[in-house]
């Protein structure tokens, strides 16, 4: 809670008016006074014969004008020292002429404290954050019937208007505690804030204007619902507005509350006040891409609740970009519909890490693309909706999350299909997919090499014919495996006719190789 209040200090200028108050003194003149910030520097109050009830005017002696010349009236005079003079005025004028003087100390402190004439007009303005009150705790003491307290204890908390009946010895109430400071502000939550101008004065002001403003470290936003001015203020009354932000940045940020109005002698005054508080941020995101083969991306993300309070996750997205649909792995397979690996109860206590995993596929228009694609792609961004407490909700959208590209070189080969389990010694079917890469056109030639288990069928060293820059063929090869267990297929060499160049494929794949007979006669 930010509290603002602009009120003179009337006990210390009484306490330094009143010693010079039996001086000689005359009747100042009750003329408008004319205004100007002089924040930081000295001035001189001059005091009329009814200095008791704080009757002055004020000029500058340091607002930079040589001493033979007049000084003006001025206001806002916080933090700077005030000096009383017993000068008699002689004439209807708001200029003062400079002459020596005696003088005493006083000292105003607070920014809007304008003295004008016979009158000195305060202003309040309060402004408070808005928060839902917390549960009340409290910590139980208990001890056995045969313990030397007996049933004391027991007693106490039966009594105690803030337990739950029948659950005395739980820790938390069914009452609820106000906020007794600010609190934090996380990123994500909405601010709100109650913002009230007083009018602290025996005068009716006119033409009010509250604006309030945030200041952050990239931009300044306007806050207020409304930029019209209200026609009048009447003492002890006041203006209220509640503003709501929904906190996009981390680090400082400032409120500046700036009110504008004019005086019952037609003058028009301003000031404004500054409340700074800290953005902090609720969660630590980590994420991870893992790429497999078959052009499938796969994105674990890790969340790590690092507030002091518990969440409830309410939901945990991937936004996908153009390029991909996405699949949610974050449900148990068999259970109910749409039931979460984490349970019904999706509390993230503090300092609690939790994993989720997506898998991203690329659409069937870029699928064609996919292997070619290189350097840095964009993915797509998480979307965070939490509660806390007592229902306050917060939001995170990461920025959009990029992964770099696998390396494939000149020649991507990759398998569109291959069975599972193969019998012993019997031929199987397998598609392979050869992608050119680079950006020159390839004459490609095919070369089949046997390993040890496994035997290629067909003949080698055949012409696969020209291949153009992002295109790509599908190649349907025959093998046969001659050992049982799992096997790895290796052997394929593709050479481009036109640089001389061969590249290598080996441990392509892996096949389990079953015996297809019952006894053992493999």
């Amino acid at each position: 809670m930010f509290t603002l209040q602009l009120q003179a200090r009337r006990a210390a200028l009484t306490n330094h008016i009143s010693h010079i108050t039996q001086n000689k003194m005359g009747n100042l003149i009750n003329s408008p006074c004319k205004m100007s910030n002089l924040s930081g520097r000295n001035i001189r109050l001059f005091i009329t014969k009814e200095a008791c009830e704080m009757d002055a005017f004020i000029t500058s002696d340091s607002a930079g004008l040589p001493a033979d010349k007049r000084f003006l009236f001025r206001k806002n005079v916080v933090g700077t020292r005030v000096l009383a003079s017993t000068r008699v005025l002689a004439s209807q004028t708001e200029e003062v002429p400079w002459e020596s003087h005696n003088f005493l100390s006083a000292f105003v402190e607070d920014e809007n404290d304008i003295i004008c004439g016979k009158k000195i007009i305060h202003n309040m303005v309060l402004m408070m954050r808005l928060t839902k009150p917390t549960l009340f705790t409290n910590l139980p003491v208990t001890c056995e019937d045969r313990d030397l307290p007996g049933d004391l204890f027991d007693q106490l908390m039966r009594e105690d208007p803030s337990t739950i009946k029948g659950a005395e010895a739980l820790m938390l109430g069914e009452m609820l505690t106000l906020p007794q400071n600010f609190g934090n502000i996380f990123l994500g939550e909405t601010f709100s804030s109650y913002i009230s101008v007083h009018n602290d004065s025996i005068q009716v002001v006119k033409d009010i204007l509250v604006k309030a403003d945030l200041q952050t470290s990239s931009q300044r936003l306007n806050l207020s619902a409304s930029n019209s001015a209200v026609a009048e203020l009447k003492p002890e009354s006041c203006i209220d507005d509640v503003i709501h932000h929904e906190v996009k940045e981390i680090g400082t940020h400032i409120l500046v509350c700036a009110v504008s109005y004019t005086t019952q002698y037609g003058e028009k005054l301003y000031f404004r006040k500054f409340f700074k508080f800290q953005v902090l941020k609720p969660l630590d995101v980590k994420t991870k891409f893992y790429n497999a083969e078959t052009d499938e991306v796969f994105l674990e993300a890790q969340i790590q609740n690092i507030t002091t309070s518990p969440m409830f996750m309410e939901k945990v997205s991937l936004e996908p970009s153009m390029m991909y649909n996405v699949t949610e792995l974050n449900t148990v397979a068999g259970g109910d519909e749409g039931e979460s690996t984490f349970g019904k109860m999706s509390y993230l206590q503090p300092m609690d890490t939790r994993q989720y995993l997506y898998c991203l596929k690329p659409k069937p228009e870029y699928a064609e693309k996919a292997g070619v694609i290189k350097g840095v792609t964009v993915i797509g961004k998480l979307d965070i909706v939490w509660k806390t407490n007592l229902g306050e909700r917060g939001r995170l959208q990461t920025s959009q999350l990029q992964r770099m590209a696998p390396g494939y070189g000149d020649i991507r080969l990759s398998l569109e299909m291959i069975p599972d389990t193969v019998n012993l010694e019997e031929p199987f079917d397998i598609i392979c997919k050869i992608t050119n890469c680079s950006e020159r056109t390839m004459d490609l030639e095919l070369e089949m090499m046997n390993t040890r288990s496994i035997h290629w069928c067909g003949v080698s060293g055949r012409q696969l014919g020209k291949l153009s820059p992002g295109a790509f063929l599908s190649l349907p090869l025959i093998l046969l495996s001659s050992v049982q267990g799992l096997q790895s297929i290796s052997g394929l060499r593709l050479t481009d006719t036109f640089l001389k160049r061969t590249y290598e494929y080996d441990d392509i794949a892996q096949v389990c190789v079953v015996c297809p007979y019952t006894n053992n006669e493999c």
